[in-house]
Formats: C-alpha cells, structure tokens, sequence
C-alpha cells in the first residue's frame, strides 16, 4: 500500500474515527474513503486536503514528504526544541510508555491546546 493510504488509515484510527464518519465529515461517501485506504483510487489534491483537514494534519504529511503530523511546527521558531515539563513527561508516560518521540510530541501539542482553552474560560 502507499504511504498516504496508510497515514490515512492510521490517522483515522488514531483519531477513533470509522470510515463513515471520515466520509461524513469531508462530505464524501465510506466507499471512497475505503478506497483510498486500501489504494484503489488516488485522492485528488482538494479530496486530500479535506481529509488533511479532518484528521488534523497536513497533505504533505498524508504524501509522505514530510514525519511530522502536525499542522504546527513541533519546534520554536529559533530551532531549540522546549524540554517538556514532568507533567508533560507523567501524561506522556501515563498515555504510553513506549511513546516515541513523534508521539510526544503530540501529546505536547494536545497539552498546549489544553492549557489555552482553559484560559478561555
């Protein structure tokens, strides 16, 4: 299979979603979404754009031509790499222990979300 049948199917699975509602969410049939998981058909540009969209990622991710899954860079602007806080490390660690470093950093980014919607409210 291609890598950007996989990372489809990967991402999906990652995010607990079923191919219906992937389909729903990109208007879209399961059918097509099967298809482009198994490697039958190609998504177009646009399709895969709106797949990145719902999966929260990018179509350069989706293709391969980059590791990084997510749609913010995972480091600052002047290259250094933050150290992640021990309630960064415990989540992590609690979530999974074999976590890899692309999973951290994640989980990182999930942390940071968090921490900005609470002081939305």
């Amino acid at each position: 299979m291609s890598i950007t049948a996989n990372r489809i199917k990967e991402l999906r699975k990652q995010k607990k979603l079923t191919q219906s509602e992937l389909a729903k969410k990109i208007n879209a049939s399961r059918m097509a979404i099967a298809n482009y998981e198994t490697d039958r058909n190609n998504p177009s540009y646009a399709m895969l754009s709106l797949i990145a969209d719902a999966l929260d990622t990018t179509v350069e991710y989706l293709q391969g031509k980059t590791g990084n899954a997510l749609k913010t860079p995972a480091v600052d602007d002047n290259g250094d790499e933050p150290p992640l806080t021990e309630g960064q490390k415990q989540i992590a660690y609690f979530i999974d222990p074999s976590a890899t470093p692309e999973e951290i950093e994640q989980i990182k980014k999930l942390v940071e979300i968090a921490k900005l919607s609470k002081r939305r409210l």
